[in-house]
């Protein structure tokens, strides 16, 4: 119980690390955050060389804070997932890592799924190969991993030649680690040429590899979350500042880890998610597939297990979004500024006097897959007040799960009455109730609902090292108060709920015509931000 798993998580905004208890309990943390690059083309982008800066100096200060650098006995490692790094033979990244929110690959898989008879856009028999082996398909949207390659063949021919491995976040990271390249089966689902129907022996399939255009020597091993993939490289060590040697487990990206980190491990015990994004998910025994709105169950992290996989694109981005357009537009926000948009919020009236909040800042994936869907406020008048504004964008987030969890709900078969809830989001009390209400669901948060991440990565790789197991992990995660709904609310919320998804489907249309890639514009610059590292 006195030693400890450094626990590293990489999200969208930040890098956090963790010591955590070879039980699961958290006892310290730190974090750094980290930039975002939007180019006006669709891209999305980061550095992955500040990956490893932040998440080294994050992870050297919170040992060296501890004084338990000689008690640190594995490294978990989780990332934010469906993004892609190209990297050389020696694991240097050839350019910026393409994000999950990157657009730019819809062409290139339209153009790859299309034949006939054709479902969706898909090819018919295309469409059913990946199914039956993998689950799922590439969504049109080109944000998956094997868009992102496909846009690097086609814009970015020199990065695609020169590159040895094409990476998921945390499996680039692990390879500075180890010096191994190596994936989870779940970290690599979301390539599409993989056989998921055995969980336990998931392998790229060769006619998949044919259809994408790759080879599998393009791409790292495959190996089980929980399998140590090696010793700590002595460079990477000094880095983190703690021994070299200790074993560093292969880990999970962040929703397949999110769900070991927030207790939910039996099957249909659901968990939702609010950071940047959002999820609603669950383990369950089966393999199925809903292309018509963009769910399926992949492989977990949990050994021979399925992960009902789903994403809402911007959630808590929503929040960020408000406070630089309604609160502090001056682009400096003080301490606290959370808790002043949490205040604005409660000041305003349950249903913020009719205001409707879409939250599509960046398109949408489930529970449908729409690049070109745009966020915006209804039903605004003289009289709202930026109090209405701020709340509605709570609610907003609110609405767009409630369509997730009836999508879910009936991919399922089965009502998820509670829903542990996790990522920054559950420290509102005030969103935690709001959720209640909108769901119609028991809410229940962690009691540190931003460490689930950290701490699934630190569990995975404790189970690993034979030092804990998910029973004992799931008796470890602390949750906080139980929020009800409150049924005085439902007939409102059923309301603003009916409202909120007929503005999609009137407005659809227009989204797509205005949103549609364009020409770059007399006089302006197109950068793409993609530049190889000095």
């Amino acid at each position: 119980m006195d030693d400890y798993i450094l626990g590293i998580d990489l999200g969208t905004s930040s890098v956090k690390t963790a010591l955590v208890r070879t039980d699961g309990l958290v006892v310290a943390g730190d974090s750094e955050p980290v930039s975002l690059l939007f180019t006006p083309d669709g891209g999305v982008e980061q550095d992955p060389r500040e990956w490893w800066t932040k998440a080294t100096l994050c992870a050297r200060r919170l040992v060296s804070r501890s004084g338990q650098a000689a008690r640190v006995v594995g490294v978990g490692l989780t990332a934010q997932w469906s993004s892609t790094v190209a990297a050389d033979g020696d694991g240097r990244p050839l350019g910026n890592a393409v994000l999950w929110m990157d657009t730019r690959g819809a062409p290139d898989i339209r153009a790859l799924a299309a034949g006939f008879p054709s479902i969706e856009g898909y090819g018919l028999f295309k469409l059913w190969r990946w199914i039956r082996l993998t689950a799922g398909a590439p969504g049109m949207s080109g944000k998956d991993p094997l868009a992102h390659i496909l846009f690097l063949r086609r814009s970015r021919p020199e990065v695609f030649e020169r590159a040895r491995w094409f990476l998921e976040p945390k499996d680039f990271l692990n390879l500075r680690l180890t010096g191994r390249a190596a994936a989870s089966y779940d970290s690599v689902a979301l390539y599409w040429v993989t056989d998921n129907r055995d969980p336990l022996a998931v392998r790229y399939h060769p006619g998949l590899l044919r259809l994408a255009g790759l080879t599998a020597e393009q791409l790292p091993v495959l190996q089980k979350a929980v399998d140590v993939l090696g010793p700590l490289r002595a460079e990477a060590a000094a880095a983190l500042g703690v021994p070299a040697g200790i074993p560093v487990v292969t880990g999970s990206p962040d929703i397949p880890a999110a769900a070991v980190g927030s207790g939910a491990t039996d099957d249909y015990a659901a968990h939702l998610y609010i950071g940047t994004s959002a999820w609603i998910t669950c383990h369950v025994p089966f393999k199925k597939t809903d292309v018509a709105h963009n769910m399926a169950t992949l492989p977990s992290a949990i050994p021979g297990r399925y992960l009902v996989a789903n994403e809402q694109e911007t959630a808590g981005a929503c929040l960020n979004f408000a406070l630089d357009t309604l609160v502090f537009p001056d682009g400096h926000r003080p301490a606290g500024a959370h808790a002043v948009l949490n205040d604005l919020a409660q000041s305003a009236p349950p249903g913020s006097r009719g205001v409707v909040f879409t939250p599509w800042l960046v398109g949408e994936r489930t529970p449908v897959e729409d690049p070109f869907l745009r966020g915006g406020f209804h039903n605004v008048s003289l009289s709202t007040t930026r109090a209405d504004l701020v709340r509605a964008v709570f609610e907003g987030v609110a609405l767009n799960i409630r369509w997730l969890l009836q999508t879910e709900e009936r991919f399922l078969g089965r009502r998820l009455p509670r829903l542990t809830f996790i990522g920054g989001g559950a420290r509102s009390a005030l969103w935690c109730q709001i959720l209640a209400d909108v769901l119609n669901r028991e809410i229940q948060p962690l009691s540190d609902p931003v460490s689930a991440n950290v701490r699934g990565a630190a569990v995975l790789a404790a189970v690993g090292m034979g030092l804990t197991s998910f029973g004992q992990a799931r008796a470890t995660a602390v949750t906080g108060p139980v929020y009800e709904p409150r049924t005085a609310y439902t007939s409102l919320y059923g309301e603003l709920f009916q409202e909120f998804v007929s503005y999609y489907r009137r407005n659809r249309g227009a989204y797509r015509r205005l949103n549609r890639p364009r020409a770059a514009l007399p006089g302006t610059r197109q950068e793409t931000g993609f530049s190889a590292p000095a």
